[in-house]
């Protein structure tokens, strides 16, 4: 009984210490889990973004002609036919109206009558002049004589230069009759219609020039000077992938009273036919030589003694701490000129007790 009492005994305390083994063995594996379970530090990173010091400003414009002319007939008359309708494409030389003829021939053939004329008055004016010299030469007639005969003959020389001039300019009136355009353009008005009477100069038809196009655009007046000396694009709604170079033409001398603004207008020399009169257009105006920064928050500047600095995140977490240019400092922002690339991500928030050495976990992003 002894011996059995002794062997329970023994076997208990084994069990016991097993247990206690045991437990001790797990203990140090939850430590370890433990310890490779310690997450990554989340962090708070903003992106950095270069961008022009002086902020781009856009402006929305029309395109419109550079040059709309409204053109009429040179002689006054009836209305006979309008060739051509508005929003029509015309070339140079293309008829855009007629008056009727009938008064502007018969002013034509006066004018040759009269020149016909002219021209057998002066033959017996010439043929005069020719005896009267003759007969001057041979002594049977007078000095008197011969100087009217002179005289006769330049009056029917002038006549008929008189005649000859009659002739074309009632040539040139009955050419006047047809309007045609001398630029090719498209028709934005027709003032007239067949039956009606219209004076010299009346304005008939209005084109358009599609040889140069603008865009037309009110200034404000705190950015004329950009205006004037910086860079100017346009882009079009209808199409706003594509930019076009625009240079100022002209901007007016004084403010509007209601907008106080300044009207501008921008040539477009790239333009070409898809561009369409009175598209709605946008015009970007920006300095020419400004300096790209970033703005990133003030909390993200590490300055302990050295130069101020960036802790940038990579993709595998890990935290490098990079020295930057500062150009300026504002009241919640820090202005850089370089030192961090284009999309890299820095941490925002604490950098005071950001440890290098450990990884962290990017929980979110501020866009600046």
């Amino acid at each position: 009984m002894l011996i059995h009492s002794i062997l329970a005994s023994y076997s208990r305390f084994l069990a016991g210490l097993s247990l206690a083994l045991m437990a001790i063995a797990l203990t140090g594996c939850n430590e370890l889990a433990a310890e490779k379970a310690i997450p990554s530090r989340p962090v708070l990173v903003a992106m950095v973004h270069y961008e022009a010091e002086s902020p781009e400003r856009s402006f929305v414009g029309t395109i419109k002609p550079r040059i709309e002319a409204d053109m009429g007939f040179r002689v006054p008359g009836k209305v006979a036919k309008r060739l051509v309708e508005v929003g029509q494409t015309v070339d140079v030389g293309q008829p855009l109206a007629t008056l009727d003829e009938i008064d502007l021939k018969l002013q034509a053939g006066q004018a040759e009558a009269e020149l016909r004329a002219a021209t057998g008055v002066l033959a017996q004016a010439a043929a005069a002049e020719t005896r009267a010299n003759e007969l001057r030469a041979k002594g049977w007639t007078t000095d008197a004589q011969l100087d009217q005969a002179k005289a006769s003959a330049d009056e029917a020389r002038a006549r008929l230069n008189r005649a000859q001039r009659s002739v074309e300019l009632t040539n040139n009136s009955l050419s006047y009759a047809t309007l045609v355009a001398d630029s090719r353009g498209v028709v934005t008005a027709t003032l007239v219609e067949p039956g009606q009477v219209v004076a010299a100069g009346q304005t008939a038809i209005r084109v358009a020039r599609l040889a140069e196009k603008e865009a037309v655009v009110a200034i404000p007046e705190t950015l004329l000077g950009r205006a004037k000396e910086g860079t100017a694009t346009v882009t079009l709604w209808s199409e706003a992938d594509r930019k076009y170079a625009a240079k100022l033409r002209e901007i007016a001398p004084s403010a509007d009273p209601a907008t106080r603004t300044y009207l501008a207008k921008f040539s477009l020399p790239g333009a070409g036919d898809n561009v369409s009169l009175g598209m709605t257009a946008t015009l970007t105006l920006s300095d020419p030589a400004t300096t790209r920064v970033a703005r990133l928050p003030l909390s993200a500047l590490f300055s302990e003694g050295s130069a101020p600095s960036f802790y940038v995140v990579d993709d595998k977490g890990e935290v490098t701490l990079q020295p930057v240019t500062v150009k300026s400092y504002e009241s919640n922002d820090v202005v850089i000129t370089g030192g961090v690339n284009e999309g890299d991500k820095v941490v925002a928030l604490g950098v005071q007790k950001l440890d290098p050495a450990q990884k962290v976990r990017v929980v979110s992003s501020l866009s600046f």
